[in-house]
């Protein structure tokens, strides 16, 4: 006998080596013990239906004790219907939950373990004999539990209590494991509060279509309580036909009103109106498979097979006048059979106070009528109403980008989309499609520029099957419907507001970002001109990306393995994960293309986070820092060369987020004339050509203030972007002018070289070098620098100067300090000690100590450097 710590509760009987042990060593369903009997002095056994358990107690009080617990816990769970206990996994009634299960190696074991995820708990068996036995290990709580990649096919799931390293056979499997363990932390921390209240309704205790008992998911546009399996095959028919929320996780969606909607409507009303005419034969129930249930929700929903008809059916014009008499009652199943056996939810009530039943609704108090209507709004029913017929012109399935269709290699089709399906049909007296489209299929919809494929306007569908299709129109109007219409279609509900968008690309893609780099989730996309916008998958839109204002974009490959383009703006990175190839490398060329600079103009060059050209920024930022920049005699009065100018210059246009100006490849002169051409080639000007002559004639006012007023004044009505720029320029010529002692460059001069540069003049008019000048000399007064500003950049100057002096005599850099830096964790064994310089980078550190540590870089890793003040001094 070995001694064991022992707990019973009301479904296991677990034992652990010691008190303190939160995960036992092996646990006993007690639903699987039939039989507790004494067998000698202090021994009793505890006899289940595969294997018998002898304990020995501390005493016969004990023992007996024991005995007359097990058996009353027992003989309990025997007397009511057995509901099935988690572990009870391995019996058919109970296989449905479990959402992953299979061998895993685990640090600490000898041999794999059979591991099972089920619902909210993570379960560990010896073996699949003991699965089958129901014989577990250990079960883990993932309400205090995370997931986390390890390597390539490791990954830990860690508790306050350990850490339990898993290792799958592959790469995928890994990633599956991860997917379900991380699923079932968001089923353990999710709030059963909505479905305690949706269940207060008999019906609504089991499943709508199959019968599975406390389903947890639920159509919010059909009304109906669905179990998990039947919900996945749910999602299968698009949002288009039902919009499947989780009763326990969406809490969002569950307003006051959709619950009272729920409570009142139910199950039982739902089916009297979907399951009326159902087969025995073609009925499921919770065991039922896959494809069995897939072909009874399609038949059910989509196709409306087993509904009751309305009498009304096919009569459009009755129809809708029912819907509008019947929206301003409290018969919720009225307008359920009105709605999906044909009526319009938008159709037109003739009272133009009140244009749709929404709004009869509403003016009716019918605030129940209201919520149904809202979430059917955009739903196509099942009754086969017709979306949107036409002749469309058809470029033909996957084509590559490569391809280029001119007019003539266009056919005409007639193209219908209805029920969640886009067909398109040799002629419009055809009843059988040429091909169809499932909208659930749709993963992007590209809206191309005019005249892309030889004709006015032209779209491409991309699906899951990685195929393009290509449509085209010759009407705008049209094709702006056929586009909004087919968005409208498969753009998830909690993401619609991005089909109202102007957009270029729409789509639906996997991302990390934020806090939650561990997992990625499924967002929508929409990419209008150089924004981003991002709507996750629980329908909160997040700050739109500006790609002009980019950081950073590192370029999407596409490998084996999930490629990850990275946008990085200022706080903020996005991993986009592509799924398929044809997809993602389009999503890659259009964010590549928005993140450029697209003209001539300011407002469309690549921005810093202060609207200020990347270009400009640069330029001025390398004069600043390098070795003799601001000191150069003759700065921006002598000319580069030529050809270097143009080059650099032509780079820096197409994408200077790339562009890395360094002492030795680059000189002085060529940067600064580089940005002189800029200002000089500049689209619309610096100062625009609307205000520019404004800015020239107040060059002959007399008396300073008024003309410093004027100068203010004028500065406000620039654009934001040209506003930034000026400032940028002007405070890096006050400062260039601050060195007139060395570059022989003052105020004057400056304004001789800058006064025709910025106004684009041939130097005559000697008024552009006086608006220049001004700005120069009042630096201060006209853009409202305060005292702070104005000693930060003296500070900055003044350390520009002690680090050239230094470097020009040879001695240590000031500023070169011995720091403690810790490796992963602060413990004395990881901390090294580094000479850290001025001009260091974290980068660098970072490779030191990586290198002193003889740690190999891998594709995919990422280091971090932290900086911690302790003690939170300033």
């Amino acid at each position: 006998y070995q001694k064991r710590w022992v707990k019973l509760d009301v479904d296991y009987l677990r034992y652990f080596d010691s008190e303190k042990d939160t995960y036992s060593k092996r646990l006993i369903p007690v639903s699987s013990i039939s039989r507790v009997s004494s067998i000698g002095d202090q021994k009793f056994e505890v006899v289940t239906n595969n294997r018998n358990f002898v304990f020995r107690a501390e005493n016969d009080a004990d023992r007996n004790e024991w005995i007359r617990t097990l058996q009353q816990i027992a003989e309990k769970r025997k007397s009511k219907a057995p509901e099935s206990t988690l572990m009870s996994l391995a019996t058919d009634s109970a296989t449905e939950q479990v959402d992953k299960s299979g061998f895993l190696e685990l640090r600490g074991f000898k041999h794999k373990l059979f591991v099972v995820v089920a619902g909210d708990k993570v379960f560990l068996y010896k073996n699949a004999e003991d699965y089958r036995l129901r014989i577990g290990i250990t079960y883990i709580e993932m309400n205090v539990g995370n997931v986390k990649e390890v390597d390539r096919r490791g990954f830990d799931l860690t508790t306050p209590y350990r850490i339990f390293s898993f290792s799958a056979d592959s790469e995928q499997e890994k990633e599956e494991w991860v997917e379900a363990m991380q699923q079932s932390i968001t089923e353990a921390l999710s709030n059963s509060e909505v479905a305690k209240r949706i269940w207060a309704v008999e019906s609504n205790r089991f499943c709508a279509d199959c019968g599975s008992p406390k389903p947890d998911w639920a159509s919010i546009n059909l009304c109906v309580v669905i179990c998990k399996r039947c919900a996945g095959e749910h999602r299968g028919l698009g949002p288009g036909i039902t919009k499947v929320r989780s009763l326990k996780m969406d809490r969002k969606v569950w307003t006051e009103e959709l619950i009272e909607l729920f409570q009142q409507f139910g199950n039982m009303m739902a089916n009297q109106f979907w399951a009326a005419n159902v087969p025995p034969s073609e009925a499921i129930s919770p065991s039922s498979g896959s494809q069995q249930r897939r072909c009874f929700i399609i038949a059910k929903y989509r196709e409306g097979k087993y509904r009751r008809y309305h009498p009304l059916f096919g009569n459009q014009e009755e129809l809708d006048r029912a819907l509008c008499a019947a929206v301003t009652t409290s018969d919720l199943a009225e307008t359920q059979a009105l709605l999906f056996c044909g009526a319009s939810v938008t159709c037109d009530t003739g009272d133009p106070q009140c244009p749709t039943p929404l709004a009869l609704a509403e003016r009716s108090g019918q605030r129940l009528q209201m919520e149904f209507l809202l979430h059917n709004k955009t739903s196509g029913g099942a009754a086969g109403v017709l979306r949107l017929v036409g002749w469309v012109l058809w470029g033909g399935p996957e084509l590559r980008e490569a391809a280029l269709l001119c007019c003539a290699e266009f056919s005409r089709r007639w193209c219908t989309l209805q029920d969640g399906v886009l067909s398109y049909y040799e002629n419009d007296r055809n009843t059988v499609p040429n091909g169809e489209i499932r909208v659930e299929e749709i993963v992007c919809l590209v809206n191309n520029p005019l005249h892309a494929h030889g004709i006015e306007n032209t779209f491409e569908v991309y699906t899951e099957a990685d195929r393009l299709y290509l449509f085209g129109l010759e009407s705008p109007d049209s094709a702006q419907e056929w586009l909004k219409s087919i968005a409208k279609s498969f753009v998830h509900p909690c993401a619609e507001d991005l089909v109202a968008l102007d957009f270029a690309r729409l789509g639906r893609m996997r991302y990390k970002g934020g806090l939650t780099l561990e997992r990625a989730q499924e967002g929508w996309f929409a990419l209008v001109g150089s924004t981003l916008h991002v709507c996750s998958e629980d329908g909160r839109r997040q700050e739109p990306l500006q790609l002009r204002k980019l950081q950073e974009l590192c370029d999407g490959v596409w490998r084996n393995t999930t490629p990850e383009p990275e946008p990085r703006c200022a706080g903020r990175t996005l991993y986009i994960q592509g799924e398929r190839k044809l997809d993602f490398l389009g999503w890659v060329h259009a964010i590549q293309k928005a993140a450029g600079s697209s003209g001539d103009t300011l407002s469309e060059q690549q921005m810093t986070e202060s609207d200020v050209p990347l270009l400009v920024d640069r330029c001025i930022d390398y004069i600043t820092q390098c070795g003799m920049g601001l000191t150069s005699e003759g700065i921006y009065r002598k000319s580069g060369q030529n050809s270097k100018t143009t080059s650099l210059l032509e780079v820096l246009q197409r994408d200077a987020r790339r562009v890395c100006l360094k002492e030795g490849e680059h000189q002085v002169d060529d940067v600064a004339n580089t940005l002189k051409r800029f200002f000089r080639d500049l689209g619309d000007g610096l100062f625009t050509r609307r205000l520019a002559l404004d800015w020239l004639w107040a060059t002959a006012l007399e008396d300073e203030e008024e003309k410093v007023s004027k100068y203010r004044q004028l500065l406000a009505a620039l654009p934001p972007v040209n506003r930034a720029t000026l400032k940028a320029l002007i405070n890096h010529l006050f400062r260039v002018q601050c060195f007139s002692g060395e570059n022989q460059m003052n105020t004057h001069n400056l304004a001789i070289v800058f006064g025709p540069t910025l106004f684009q003049t041939d130097g005559k008019d000697y008024k552009a070098g006086r608006v220049v000048e001004d700005l120069i000399s009042h630096y201060v007064e006209i853009f409202n620098v305060n005292d702070q500003e104005m000693k930060k950049q003296q500070d900055e100057i003044t350390a520009i100067m002690k680090m050239r002096e230094a470097s020009s005599s040879g001695t240590q850099q000031a500023g070169d300090f011995i720091c403690t830096v810790y490796l992963e964790e602060k413990k004395t064994e990881t901390e090294q000690h580094v000479k850290v310089s001025a001009t260091m980078t974290a980068e660098e550190l970072i490779f030191e100590i990586l290198d002193r540590r003889k740690i190999v870089m891998k594709e995919k890793d990422y280091w971090s450097c932290f900086e911690v003040n302790e003690r939170e001094e300033a």
